[in-house]
């Protein structure tokens, strides 16, 4: 364990002093200050700007001048209390940028003789703000109950047709309000399948993957939606787009809740941060891999891979009905 904390050598630094082996100003001060009431945290020996190491460090005197030093790894606990300061403030945020434009058109209406055309702007900016705030609750609520909820069982089947249409028609409706044009819209339903899982979960997660597409990608743009079932038995859905792509540097967070490559093209397209969280989570309750590939300038693709064991063939399952009956 002194190996893996602060790359001690049992042979080479044996009765070596730990001031000599561990550079770090803080774990000196705290050993030459007497004061061992309470823990020091320092980086670990280890530790790297992409992959940080926090160690507690609390020395306890006993003897004659002697001391016992415990040391504990609690990266994991910073790393969560960092993202719960993170959650508490991005929400507060949120929620504050309409609360604000809210109040403001309150006190307008109150306050100024209005006419007609804009009393009709205001009160539309004013629903326009409270489906945004209604939006980020529905869905912090729904983080919350995918984080809280048991595992989806395997006795709950819904079929991919029945997904891929309502994904279908949402995408069509988002591209005509966002774009004039439209977008070319490409969707290849593949097999008719069953998903082992719950219904409403499931929409969640391919629903928030190709609105994002819808949104993300100029108009004119191609978003190609498709089905595959691949040769092992796995279940593919997958959302490929003509957008302005990612860089290499922000894939590993873009699940994050709240993580913006872009804050302000995400207010503008109505996002709120916490749709591929949600993805996340759906996926990782159904035993389902999540895949992003993304370069700037070529667009992104988006995939969701279904176990085996949670997907099934209707004709294989009519031919068994058949065969029973």
């Amino acid at each position: 364990m002194a190996v893996q904390h602060f790359g001690f050598d049992a042979q080479r630094d044996l009765q070596q002093h730990i001031a000599n082996l561990v550079r770090e100003p803080a774990l000196n001060v705290y050993m030459a200050s007497g004061d061992f009431s309470h823990d020091v945290v320092i980086p670990g020996h280890f530790s790297t700007l992409a992959r940080p190491i926090k160690l507690s460090v609390h020395a306890h005197a006993y003897g004659k001048n002697r001391k016992l030093l415990l040391s504990g790894d609690i990266t994991a606990v910073e790393q969560a209390e960092a993202m719960r300061r993170d959650f508490v403030a991005n929400v507060s945020h949120e929620i504050r940028t309409p609360l604000t434009v809210l109040a403001g058109f309150i006190e307008t209406l109150q306050t100024l003789p209005l006419n007609e055309v804009e009393r009709t702007r205001c009160l539309a900016l004013m629903a326009q703000q409270s489906l945004r705030m209604q939006t980020l609750v529905t869905d912090l609520l729904t983080l919350s109950r995918l984080e809280g909820g048991p595992v989806p069982g395997a006795n709950e089947w819904t079929t991919t047709s029945a997904l891929f249409a309502q994904c279908e028609q949402e995408a069509r409706a988002l591209s005509g309000v966002i774009a004039p044009q439209g977008h070319r819209l490409e969707f290849e339903p593949g097999p008719a399948c069953e998903i082992a899982g719950i219904q409403a979960e499931l929409h969640s997660a391919i629903s928030n993957l190709v609105t994002n597409a819808v949104r993300y990608t100029p108009e004119g743009g191609l978003v190609h939606f498709s089905w595959v079932l691949l040769e092992d038995g796995r279940g593919q859905f997958q959302v490929r787009d003509t957008g302005p792509g990612i860089a290499p540097e922000h894939l590993p967070r873009l699940t994050e809740r709240f993580y913006r490559v872009d804050r302000s093209r995400s207010r503008e397209t109505g996002g709120t941060g916490l749709g591929l969280a949600i993805v996340k989570h759906v996926a990782q309750r159904h035993g389902a891999e999540l895949r992003i590939e993304s370069q700037p300038g070529r667009g992104s693709c988006f995939s969701i891979i279904f176990p085996a064991t949670r997907v099934r063939r209707l004709q294989a399952v009519e031919a068994i009905s058949t065969s029973l009956s």
